[in-house]
């Protein structure tokens, strides 16, 4: 478990310096350029047509630091959320191996438990740390002390349910960026009308196009930072979803393929 720990930390501190390299890179090569491009293209055909209206372009909404913070923090959550998916497809994987082989009709008595024990201790390691593997093993251990098959059942749901807090706290990273992405918008906002009212003397006079740039961060940076959190807690929910289900589905096939194969005597 430590190790599984320690590589996915290793993994979210790596993948957020790479994920933040490459956003600001691409926003240094192409983002910001393409956005200043367009502004000097749109404010040069105003100045010739009054009646001009610019259409919104995504280089525009996003070329702000908090839009770029925002699009950093969402990518980032994706890459973790992948991660975590891909353990999930593992955990469904085994399930659909057929792990357990117990014969129909055949009885699992508790001088035998340590025959299946010794099935499950020799997968490979990073299968053993896989929940299945260590729920069948807690269950054949308790069942072989105690020869109840009550509390063989107990200590597979207790491995299932210790399983299921785990994965649910290992998102708790995930959980703060969903806060986190909307937050960075609403600095985003706050400095967009800071920005406007130091430019409030200018309208007076007539010129309200500083005060019209800077309400345009305000809400680039809010429309950004929104539709990030909602594209990051889709995926946050069908990941969540998703894990409570294998979990679920694991005490099924527990039940189905082990429990009711054990006879006390």
């Amino acid at each position: 478990m430590r190790i599984q720990q320690s590589s996915d930390f290793l993994f979210s501190t790596f993948a957020l310096i790479i994920t933040a390299i490459m956003v600001h890179a691409a926003y240094v090569v192409q983002i910001r350029p393409q956005s200043d491009a367009i502004l000097r293209e749109q404010y040069a055909r105003m100045r010739e047509d009054v009646n001009y209206a610019p259409e919104r372009s995504v280089y525009i909404i996003v070329k702000e630091y908090e839009p770029e913070v925002c699009i950093i923090l969402m990518i980032w959550s994706m890459l973790l959320l992948g991660h975590r998916a891909i353990g999930n497809a593992q955990q469904r994987k085994l399930l659909a191996s057929g792990l357990i082989n117990v014969p129909p009709g055949m009885r699992i008595l508790p001088k035998d438990t340590r025959e299946y024990a010794r099935q499950m201790e020799a997968l490979g390691p990073k299968i053993q740390n896989l929940l299945l593997p260590r729920a069948v093993v807690a269950a054949l251990e308790r069942f072989g002390a105690t020869s109840n098959i009550h509390d063989a059942a107990e200590a597979a749901r207790a491995v299932c349910e210790s399983e299921a807090e785990r994965l649910d706290s290992e998102l708790s990273m995930v959980r703060y960026t969903v806060w986190a992405i909307p937050a960075i918008g609403f600095v985003g906002t706050v400095r967009g009308i800071g920005e406007a009212l130091q430019q409030a003397h200018k309208a007076v006079s007539g010129n309200i196009s500083g005060v019209t740039e800077a309400l345009g961060i305000t809400f680039n940076a809010t429309f950004t930072a929104l539709t990030a959190s909602i594209i990051v807690m889709f995926f946050l929910h069908q990941l969540q979803l998703a894990q409570e289900r294998m979990v679920l589905d694991t005490e099924t096939y527990i039940d189905q393929h082990l429990l009711k194969h054990l006879r006390s005597e």
